[in-house]
């Protein structure tokens, strides 16, 4: 289960009923990897602007995006396509880390595929949740991996798989 702490920064997040999504979001990834002690997340609800400083600060990047994540620690596999060294429930180990997440990247995003928002908001929120939790993308077995369970446990939401082109 997923304990979750939200800052809202953008107030534009506030209609959106976030706090219901993240909880169904990282609880639902969570439980998917059988982690059923409360684990806590951190959730910076903000907007472009916001996300394009942190994205700057942290990778370098001069733009906004989606979501960003930041783990609480390295847990990530040593071998591509592997799954990573996932928290065992130990109380050091029950903060996951922090997630910052952009209203207007994720409204532009959800329109131009033609999904809905609450969909779209769910699934960065699951992707950003693995991402604490050591899975990544930066590689194809990675990826391969993480898109996967991302698409698992989205369908077990009723979300359609946001990679089927």
């Amino acid at each position: 289960m997923a304990q979750i702490e939200i800052l809202t920064e953008d107030e534009r997040w506030t209609d959106a009923a976030l706090p219901a999504l993240a909880e169904k979001a990282c609880s639902a990834a969570l439980d998917e990897l059988s982690l059923d002690a409360d684990y806590e997340i951190s959730l910076l609800a903000c907007n472009d602007a916001r996300v394009a400083e942190l994205n700057t600060e942290f990778r370098g990047k001069l733009v906004p995006t989606n979501v960003l994540s930041w783990p609480s620690e390295e847990r990530a596999a040593q071998i591509p396509g592997m799954f990573p060294m996932l928290p065992d429930g130990a109380p050091h180990e029950l903060e996951l880390g922090d997630i910052a997440i952009a209203f207007e990247t994720c409204t532009l995003e959800a329109d131009d595929a033609g999904k809905p928002f609450e969909d779209h908001v769910t699934h960065l929120l699951v992707h950003g949740t693995l991402h604490l939790l050591g899975f990544d993308h930066t590689n194809d077995p990675d990826a391969a991996l993480m898109e996967g369970l991302e698409t698992r446990i989205l369908a077990k939401l009723g979300i359609e798989d946001p990679y089927r082109v």
